[in-house]
């Protein structure tokens, strides 16, 4: 009888321990510095997407508050991959345009050679 109560304790001592989630503080912590990269790199909150980072990062903030690690650490993964895609978006936006102004360069200096000839 000692036996099967230790080991239906120790049974539900580790369910007790699988249940409840860790404070996400570490993922947080990423969230906002990914989102604080993508600003730097020049993407703004007009971008759907970095608006979403943010939207998600203040739940996930209201989440923890209540007590929710495991809705509080979805929702900052969530943000942290908005804001990840915020940034790839605006930098390969950066870079069409700048291939545009190439182009466009490119072609006037092959007009400048052709008059020159």
């Amino acid at each position: 009888m000692n036996k099967t109560l230790i080991i239906l304790l120790s049974a539900l001592g580790l369910l007790a321990g699988c249940a409840s989630d860790p404070v996400p503080s570490e993922q947080l912590r990423l969230t906002e510095q990914t989102i604080t990269q993508a600003k730097a790199v020049g993407a703004t909150s007009e971008s759907a997407e970095l608006a979403l980072a943010e939207q998600k990062l203040a739940e996930a903030g209201r989440a923890l508050a209540d007590g929710d690690n495991k809705a509080a650490r979805l929702l900052a993964e969530q943000a942290e991959l908005d804001a990840r895609l915020a940034e790839a978006q605006h930098l390969n936006q950066k870079s069409r345009d700048q291939l545009v102004e190439l182009s466009a360069h490119i072609a006037r200096l092959r007009q400048q050679l052709g008059e020159v000839r």
